[in-house]
Parts: structure tokens; sequence; C-alpha cells
């Protein structure tokens, strides 16, 4: 049974939705604002957690900030309506997903259940000899499926599941083009919908941390108007 945090100041959102999910089967945990969030954290972490942006004392991007300096763990977060720089910044801090206020509360629950069988795949439950859960390596990147590890010179990259997900992807064929409606197909499911900016702040992201363990990456081609490539370096 996964663990599910909730973090909403909105206790009609917290009671509504916690119902909802443990209807699904889920086991949830819920909290009314972001450090309560975080001392619970720093005890145990939860399989996923689902996260509010504009909370008291401390808000959703300080508490992602915090949690990616420990954890690739599955975060999405609930935006405020057409609030779309709140989006952009959460997918460039690391969020995975996000989903907007006021919300379809069987749209989030796919939406969680597309990560955590995401979650699965990379961890490799269906053990297998495939392109997915074989050891990759490509240049200077190695990529290992089954314990969700990356690195880069040999300096370990800490990924979340989309970003492992789009790395693998284009580096499975170095120089050949994806698009990003292919992109989305492997980092999403078919029923969930995202746009062009999701896949393009998921990239830059990747770009980012790579960039912490070497300064000088640049083996992921930005192809204007057509999606990204692989280089190999």
């Amino acid at each position: 049974m996964s663990k599910i945090a909730l973090v909403d100041d909105d206790r009609n959102i917290l009671t509504s939705v916690a119902m909802t999910l443990e209807a699904e089967g889920f086991e949830v945990e819920t909290y009314n604002d972001g450090q309560q969030a975080l001392d619970a954290f720093n005890r145990k972490l939860p399989d996923m957690a689902v996260l509010d942006i504009k909370m008291p004392r401390m808000d959703g991007m300080d508490l992602l900030q915090r949690l990616r300096q420990k954890t690739s763990m599955p975060v999405i977060f609930l935006t405020s309506k057409d609030d779309e720089i709140d989006e952009v910044l959460g997918l460039r801090m690391g969020a995975d997903d996000y989903v907007k206020k006021p919300f379809s509360q069987r749209l989030l629950v796919e939406r969680i259940r597309a990560l955590l069988r995401r979650q699965d795949a990379v961890a490799g439950d269906e053990v297998g000899d495939t392109e997915e859960t074989k050891i990759m390596e490509r240049g200077e990147l190695r990529m290992d499926p089954l314990r969700h590890s990356v690195s880069w010179k040999g300096q370990e990259v800490s990924l979340t599941v989309t970003e492992f997900l789009l790395l693998q992807a284009l580096a499975q064929r170095p120089g050949f083009v994806k698009s990003r409606d292919q992109l989305m197909d492997v980092a999403y499911d078919d029923q969930v919908y995202v746009d062009d900016r999701t896949i393009d702040s998921h990239i830059k992201r990747l770009r980012k941390k790579m960039r912490t363990v070497d300064s000088e990456f640049s083996a992921i081609e930005t192809l204007y108007g057509i999606g990204y490539r692989y280089n190999e370096e």
C-alpha cells in the first residue's frame, strides 16, 4: 500500500482528497503547512507528496527545495488557477507534475497512479533483460534503472523519476531526435495530458543538475521547433 502525503492549508481539501485516496486503497497522511510536513518527512518519507504552493510557515516551493536536497521522491504540485509562473517554477525546482485548482479528484488520482507506475518501472519491479532495465553507458554517462542511479564522469547525479525517464529515452539512441510528443509518451501515461512547456521545464532542470557535476555538460541538444537529441560525448 503506497503512502501519500497531502500538504495543504485548506482543511476541506485535505479531508475530501484524503477520503478519496483512502477509498482507492492508499494510505494517507495530511499536514496543514510545509513545516509540519517537513518535520514528519525528516522522520520517515512517504512514497509520494502532493503539495499546495501557497501555505503559511513554509510554502510548497520551500518544502520542495528542502526535499530535493535529500530525496527524488515523486512530488505533485497543486497550483492556483491560471498561475503559470507557479507551474513553471515548480517544475524547474524538481516537481514531477502539477494539477490546477479547482481540480477533479479523479484526475488527481490518475496522476498519482501514473507517477507511482513510472517510479515502479524505474525501480525495476518487473526485472527483465530489456533496454529499460539494463545498465546503459553512453560516453561519460552511466544509468542503472534497477537502482535509479545516474552518474556523469563518475559523479552521482540525483534525478527525479520524470528526469530519469527523459534522459533514458534520449540517451538510448544517441544522435536521434525525440519530439516533445514522444517524450511526453515516455514520461506520462496516455490519459494524462501535459503541454510542451512541461517537457521543456523538465529538460532545463535535467541540464541544470548535470551541470552541477560538469559545468560544460552539453550532451542534450535542443532542436528548436522539433525536439531534443542526445549527443554522445
